[in-house]
């Protein structure tokens, strides 16, 4: 799977095939997310695509901020079930330490146990409570450190 920048406006290269519909909205969402929070790259938005098909979206809400970012990602319809989350969230979580050698990669979910709780277990991801959400209520707020975040974590721990 390869990720794919969401640019400027919502744009993406022009050699993506055709995009499930669900993509469009993502696009437009994406570009109202730059106007507000602004365009960071690597800290911006992706498609997933694998095999030549547009698979899913994801991508870091904003730069990070006291030396956590958050990830998101969502899989279009017909590719759940599949570990394509799991790949976007690895990828993510990759950038994410490139790019900056000392940050949290933090994630938020909803309280019920669903699909994407496991997605951040097997990522070594740690439920570190619930939080209030501007839109979404009561979450519950993962994290996982990355780099020297991570080194001095594991340190801790012996």
């Amino acid at each position: 799977m390869r990720l794919i920048a969401i640019e400027r406006g919502g744009t993406i290269p022009a050699d993506i095939a055709a995009l499930p519909a669900e993509a469009h909205g993502v696009l437009a969402a994406t570009a109202q997310l730059y106007d507000t929070g602004g365009f960071e790259p690597p800290w911006i938005c992706y498609l997933a695509v694998t095999n030549a098909m547009t698979v899913g979206t994801c991508g870091f809400k904003a730069s990070p901020q006291d030396r956590r970012v958050e990830i998101a990602y969502f899989t279009f319809s017909g590719y759940e079930g599949k570990g394509i989350a799991t790949q976007m969230a690895r990828q993510l979580i990759t950038l994410a330490g490139a790019a900056d050698t000392d940050v949290t990669v933090a994630a938020q979910t909803l309280p019920e146990r669903n699909a994407s709780h496991r997605v951040l277990e097997k990522l070594g991801f740690t439920c570190v409570g619930s939080v209030e959400h501007p839109e979404d209520g009561t979450v519950l707020e993962w994290k996982k450190a990355v780099g020297v975040a991570q080194q001095a974590h594991a340190a801790r721990g012996r």
